[in-house]
């Protein structure tokens, strides 16, 4: 089991004192934490991908180099890469030289993001999101996977005798999951390569995360990957603690009430009950991290948003020691323990490489286009 955290890299006002930081200085927070993560014995960073105000995360690559030559064990992650407006042929370059620099690791999560101007500032119309994220990904695996790529679609001009540069290395690319809320034709898509599914799992109800990762499950199974309950999956989540329930809502509840995201809405404690947010003491969040494995199954990583609404760093660093010294060593034990041995742990570079140099050849005509076949699954749902 895999276990880390991921931040959005908004520069919000705290709303306890009004300061602001600056974007020079949200940007520095973000790789401390990361730093910070690795250090008190996490296993997994991951950044967002935004090209809008108030959000500083435009160039993930750029960032997760700069946090490689900072850690030496940290896997370094996205959360999203924006498949839908991004070219795949820099994605592709970006994610293979990122790979190379991080000694491979890396992985990254495709997403279509939450931003709806973000389509045609790229040159795209949000009408092709889905279409967008299929093909665009159709051809991202080809580049990754093919020394020479002849590739025509709709949505880009085409590529003649292409060679996607670095390559990946040791000839195997980052490994990707598929991040949605709400769109199960990215669980189908994910289910149809064997990729990963990263459910956001913040700001719906557990029966909603239940039924998209039910559906990438069954999906998994029927494009004969494994059963059901070997899909890879990872689950996002949000926490705040402190020593007791009543200092953690005392402190947390002026951060809720104006955070750009969810604030002036629901309550925090009508939040907490509909939604995963804990916000209480560790062994609090350790019992309710541990019920989603009763609705989602046995899955293989955990990450948790912790640096948001106007957090100050020092904080979010305490939170960080509270995680890593009291709740993550809890929760890999019983998590471990509850496993059956055929649920495969979350890809790396090595096990990939393990596995590559294990598997028998695949059978001549074994595979089709992945753009076209994830078009048409619906008709077999």
């Amino acid at each position: 089991m895999q276990f880390g955290v991921f931040t959005v890299g908004d520069v919000t006002t705290d709303p306890t004192n009004g300061r602001e930081p600056s974007e020079a200085e949200r940007i520095k927070a973000m790789v401390a934490i990361a730093v910070k993560a690795e250090e008190v014995g996490l296993d997994v960073f991951a950044t967002g991908e935004h090209h809008n105000p108030p959000f500083v995360p435009s160039s993930p690559t750029t960032m997760l180099g700069f946090i490689a030559a900072r850690t030496s064990r940290l896997l370094l992650s996205t959360a999203t890469t924006l498949i839908t407006t991004n070219d795949p042929v820099k994605i592709a370059e970006d994610y293979a030289m990122l790979q190379h620099l991080a000694d491979g690791r890396v992985d990254l999560m495709m997403g279509r993001g939450n931003t709806g101007p973000v389509y045609p500032w790229f040159g795209q119309d949000i009408r092709n999101g889905i279409p967008l994220a299929i093909n665009n990904y159709d051809l991202l695996r080809r580049l990754w996977r093919e020394d020479v790529v002849d590739w025509q679609g709709k949505f880009r001009t085409p590529l003649q005798s292409f060679t996607s540069t670095p390559r990946p290395l040791d000839g195997i690319p980052p490994f990707v999951w598929h991040g949605s809320i709400r769109s199960p034709e990215i669980a189908e898509q994910a289910a149809y390569y064997g990729d990963g599914f990263f459910a956001n799992h913040i700001f719906w109800p557990k029966e909603h995360t239940q039924r998209m990762v039910g559906l990438y499950r069954q999906r998994f199974a029927h494009y004969g990957h494994g059963s059901a309950d070997q899909a890879i999956v990872g689950l996002g989540g949000q926490v705040f603690m402190r020593k007791n329930s009543q200092e953690a809502v005392r402190e947390f509840r002026p951060y809720f009430d104006n955070a750009p995201v969810y604030g002036h809405g629901p309550s925090l404690e009508e939040f907490t009950e509909q939604t995963p947010l804990t916000v209480g003491s560790p062994q609090q969040v350790i019992d309710r991290t541990l019920t989603f494995r009763e609705y989602v199954g046995d899955y293989q990583r955990q990450l948790f948003l912790l640096d948001h609404a106007g957090l100050p760093l020092k904080t979010v660093l305490e939170q960080l020691d509270i995680l890593g010294e009291e709740v993550i060593p809890v929760l890999r034990k019983e998590f471990d323990a509850l496993r059956p041995a055929h649920v495969p742990e979350a890809p790396t570079h090595a096990s990939l490489i393990a596995e590559r140099d294990t598997a028998p050849a695949p059978a001549d005509g074994a595979a089709t286009s992945g753009a076209g076949a994830i078009s048409e699954a619906g008709s077999d749902r």
